[in-house]
């Protein structure tokens, strides 16, 4: 992994050495903009409109547009001077309890580890914290952004999620449109809180893939193999008029399911849908390997690749907040 963020964790007079890592990584298939004309792809160019021509990075800085057209103008130094004190410090300042928190409040994680001769104030922190179920609630400065952050204890590992301050939070009636308050029918939440009840198990989260990410790896890696690529039309949603129908609709096809066998016999027993039958017969034309592990080598394309995600590239735009 690499190191996103160097320094320390302080509560009371305590001082914890820590190195920061990523805990998450995005796998959205990043795709670029092509000139249709020749193929080529299009590069960003940091161009001044009133200079007319393209601007080097060394030559570009920052500023507030405080009216339209008006700006105020800042030096690298003069930002890293108000970051300069906490950019190297995750003071705690409360210790709560994690089911306080909505989860509209998190961010984005990351892992802590000991840093230099820390593994013991580590160590000490992360067991205080376990034993007491509490979580740290701090302030951390990463990237010239200041955050709240809440520290616990994942695992055998210290973890801090980045959450949003208070006015961040857009107040819930900003929403247009919502439901006046008013009586619910009771048979039709007795049937919904069935239906909830029948639906109801232990989250398993690597059960859920993103299905939209794999549909676009095969069409990448059939359409590289020059191979035809259909898709079964999406099935028309209709508006629900009886509640109480389709509530006991839901509950019977709930009823009906089997309890899941697994990955490879449901894949075994699943029937196809309504036009997979013509996707099945283009998309699965060709196996990548052969069964003894030998690549199929297409005449005419050559090896068939196979196909994973790559790492987003950082824009001008993500370089420039980075900076």
């Amino acid at each position: 992994m690499h190191t996103v963020w160097k320094g320390a964790i302080s509560f009371g007079l305590v001082h914890v050495p820590v190195k920061m890592f990523s805990a998450t990584e995005d796998k959205d298939i990043s795709l670029r903009y092509i000139h249709k004309e020749c193929g080529s792809p299009l590069s960003y160019v940091r161009k001044c409109p009133v200079c007319d021509k393209e601007v080097a990075w060394e030559e570009i800085g920052k500023g507030y547009e405080y009216e339209k057209g008006k700006f105020v103008l800042f030096d690298k130094e003069e930002l890293d001077q108000l970051t300069e004190e906490s950019s190297k410090s995750i003071t705690i300042l409360d210790f709560v309890d994690l089911t306080e928190i909505d989860p509209i409040y998190f961010q984005k994680t990351y892992y802590l580890s000991p840093d230099q001769a820390g593994a013991n104030a580590y160590r000490l922190l992360m067991e205080a914290m376990r034993q007491t179920g509490k979580i740290g609630i701090a302030k951390i400065s990463i990237r010239s952004k200041s955050s709240l952050a809440a520290i616990r204890v994942l695992a055998d590992c210290l973890a801090i999620e980045t959450i949003y301050y208070p006015d961040e939070v857009r107040p819930v009636s900003q929403v247009p449109g919502l439901p006046e308050p008013g009586i619910v029918n009771d048979k039709e939440l007795d049937m919904a809180k069935l239906l909830i009840s029948q639906l109801s198990m232990p989250f398993e989260p690597g059960k859920y893939t993103d299905d939209y990410r794999q549909r676009m790896l095969d069409l990448i890696t059939h359409k590289i193999a020059g191979e035809e690529f259909h898709i079964a039309p999406a099935r028309q949603e209709s508006n629900v008029i009886d509640l109480m129908a389709a509530l006991q609709a839901s509950i019977e096809a709930v009823q009906h399911i089997p309890a899941d066998p697994g990955p490879s016999a449901a894949s075994a027993t699943t029937k196809p849908k309504a036009g997979a039958a013509s996707r099945k017969k283009t998309v699965a034309a060709k196996p990548d390997k052969t069964a003894d592990g030998v690549p199929v080598v297409d005449e005419a394309t050559g090896p068939i690749p196979v196909i994973s995600p790559k790492p987003k590239r950082r824009t001008a735009k993500s370089k420039e907040s980075g900076a």
